[in-house]
């Protein structure tokens, strides 16, 4: 419910604080002391009056505005603010706030004192207010309207069917694209293939195996390259070893020597057997190293055709390494992911799966869509029934009113195309309703469809502005009756020209508009006693005459009785 409404240097308001009630309000005034401007307000506040709309809202010479609201929470709305992660207190309050600076004109939306955006609150307004402006005909006109406004007949239990059709809608289109981009790269796939197929045929006839192979292949080459000169190191190393050079003993001789001078000292002191079992152990070392050499020296043939073979399986390596930019290592890694990917009919087996989950998620997709539309047909029956109740008490006897359901391009928001039809007189077929509903007619038929629609949104505050335009006498009364019905269930305004509509209101607001050295400023004040509402009643009813102020005067008497 709203509870206040606070205006500072908006359109011909300077300050400006309401308090309201629930149960019906009415606006009434001079056409052109601002009575839309409330509703302008509130419009703005949640979302709307963007760029030059939102400009021509600022008071002229002003240079700042704010319009501030105070709201009794409903379950839904809390439910909202803690999807947001936003406090919840016991009340909430809106605001928006104007700035024009250097000629650019700023504004900023607050919730209970937090900075949020415009997309929060178009998302928290249908919780809040269903705001019913003149010419909202238009509205009939918006792609998908008419299936929203069936959608919000049908209630909460149809928002499941919502869910799980944006849902499924939204995973088939994810999945078709992703099946659409791989036909369309198929060719380039295949020419990948046919490269990864070429790269394992290459990496294949290598014949990859060990990743130190270049290493080993190196030393043996090297070995085999320079043979004649390690042979002749060999010879060196063992005639100093073992046969001496230049008729010097060798060094075998002289160690073996000096274990037998070691061995005659250790006769004399016992401590010398430690240096003994050292000269001993070179000794066996060194011969050691002797028959070494000599197997070393063994293998030290010369093989030009092992020495040819070794060169080109290095070079063979070496190309493999500099071509693909990997060592040894990595190509054997690459070669053994290269047999697991390329399995035959592995392109062909992963469209394939693609396509059995485009499928999957078609049928899907279809199946939560029709029973949305089964949903919506039921929902389509019983507004039938509640609109006409709603529209005959208002002088349309004769009308005739369907809800058309066709078959659409599925959407998110299903594969229902929906159309309201009506014909107002008989012999007259069902057409579109913005085609053939006067002015009058298109009045009476939206304060019908929000009656019904307010059965779905219990916590709503309704606001409608001239819903009465266009209809006289007893349908304005019809109109007024249901409005008073429609807020004894929720909080409603109206702005209105009727009298009938005025005197039916639980709570009255008088708009004026009066001019101060040449300054033109709207004053809201509420008619709280008889005798104001009378004289206002008859002003609306044609003037202060004496027969006015009787026709006034019973007006109030009826509903006061």
């Amino acid at each position: 419910m709203l509870t206040a409404l606070s205006l500072e240097n908006i359109a011909l308001i300077e300050r400006l604080e309401l308090v309201f009630e629930p149960g019906f309000t009415v606006l009434t005034g001079e056409t052109g002391a601002g009575k839309s401007i409330l509703l302008d307000a509130l419009d703005a506040l949640l979302g709307g009056a963007q760029g030059a709309q939102g400009g021509r809202l600022l008071r002229r010479g002003c240079e700042r505005g704010r319009i501030e609201a105070c709201f009794r929470l409903s379950p839904p709305v809390r439910a909202w603010l803690e999807s947001q992660e936003l406090e919840v207190e016991e009340e909430l309050l809106l605001s928006r706030d104007w700035r024009l600076q250097d000629e650019r004109l700023n504004s900023r939306h607050r919730l209970n004192g937090i900075a949020v955006s415009r997309a929060q609150l178009l998302e928290l307004r249908p919780l809040l207010l269903d705001l019913t402006l003149q010419g909202q005909t238009q509205q009939l006109a918006r792609p998908g309207q008419q299936r929203r406004w069936l959608d919000r007949f049908a209630g909460e239990q149809q928002l499941p069917l919502l869910e799980a059709v944006r849902t499924s809608y939204r995973h088939w289109r994810a999945v078709a694209h992703e099946l659409a981009a791989a036909l369309a790269d198929r060719e380039r796939l295949q020419q990948q293939w046919l490269q990864q197929e070429q790269l394992l045929e290459d990496l294949e006839a290598a014949v990859l195996a060990d990743p130190l192979e270049g290493e080993q292949l190196q030393i043996e080459q090297d070995r085999l390259a320079h043979g004649v000169r390690l042979q002749e190191g060999v010879m060196t190393l063992l005639g100093r070893l073992v046969e001496g050079a230049e008729a010097a003993p060798s060094a075998l001789d002289h160690l073996a020597a000096c274990e037998q001078e070691l061995l005659q000292m250790q006769n004399f002191d016992a401590s010398v057997a430690v240096l003994r079992e050292t000269c001993t152990d070179g000794l066996v070392a060194l011969q050691d190293l002797a028959r070494e050499l000599d197997r070393y020296g063994a293998c030290l043939e010369s093989d030009p055709e092992r020495l040819a073979e070794l060169q080109e399986r290095l070079a063979q390596l070496k190309g493999l390494e500099r071509r693909h930019g990997q060592d040894l290592a990595a190509l054997i890694q690459l070669r053994d992911q290269l047999r697991q990917n390329l399995v035959p009919g592995a392109l062909d087996a992963s469209l394939q799966v693609l396509q059995q989950r485009q499928q999957e998620a078609l049928q899907q997709r279809d199946r939560c869509a029709e029973a949305l539309s089964r949903a919506r047909r039921a929902a389509a029956v019983e507004l039938e029934t509640r609109l006409m109740e709603a529209l005959r008490p208002m002088g349309l006897a004769n009308v005739r009113f369907a809800v058309a359901i066709e078959a659409a391009e599925p959407g998110e928001e299903g594969a229902d195309a929906v159309q309201f039809q009506f014909s107002a007189n008989p012999g007259q077929p069902l057409a579109p309703l913005a085609e053939v509903a006067s002015g009058g007619e298109m009045s009476r038929f939206l304060l019908a469809l929000k009656t019904c629609l307010a059965a779905a949104d219990p916590h709503v505050t309704l606001l409608f502005d001239e819903i009465d335009a266009g209809v006289s006498g007893r349908v304005s009364g019809a109109m007024a009756e249901l409005l008073r019905r429609l807020a004894g269930q929720r909080q409603v305004f109206c702005v209105t020209h009727q009298p009938l509509v005025a005197a039916a209101a639980d709570h009255h607001f008088r708009v004026s508009k009066t001019v101060e050295g040449g300054i033109t400023q709207t004053q809201v004040s509420q008619l709280r006693d008889t005798q104001a509402r009378q004289a206002e009643l008859a002003e609306l009813a044609g003037g202060d005459s004496g027969e006015a102020q009787s026709y006034a005067a019973s007006l109030l008497d009826r509903h006061v009785a």
